[in-house]
């Protein structure tokens, strides 16, 4: 990737939460299993950043908010009606992975963040 590109990437506006962000590298995507989450404290925050089996990247906040406890990049990742989800290992609460919305309570909401693969390392805006 060109200067040019990254420099327009990491000013690109989070489509999901409307916020702009500065990009972190997180990790290489080898240490991301298929199918599971890992967790990563960025700005203060604890971000869950789960690839799936096809290596599409979604990352989310981790906390659950039912169970108030940071957990959800343990969580298990499935699909729902054709929406890929992470539920939570608490409560088994469901997480859209795309839009952070509860699937059994749509009025809670988690943050989401965008999230891409650079030279075989993951980058999270936040």
């Amino acid at each position: 990737m060109s200067q040019v590109q990254q420099a327009a990437s990491e000013a690109a506006i989070n489509q999901i939460t409307g916020e702009v962000g500065a990009w972190h590298q997180v990790c290489a995507l080898e240490d991301i299993w298929p199918n599971m989450g890992v967790c990563a404290l960025l700005e203060g925050r604890q971000i869950a950043i789960f690839r799936l089996q096809d290596n599409q990247l979604y990352a989310m906040d981790n906390h659950d908010p039912h169970s108030d406890a940071n957990v959800l990049s343990r969580g298990i990742v499935g699909d729902l009606g054709g929406e890929r989800v992470v539920a939570s290992p608490i409560y088994k609460h469901h997480y859209q992975l795309r839009t952070g919305v509860c699937v059994e309570d749509a009025s809670i909401r988690l943050n989401t963040y965008a999230v891409e693969l650079r030279d075989g390392a993951v980058w999270v805006q936040v």
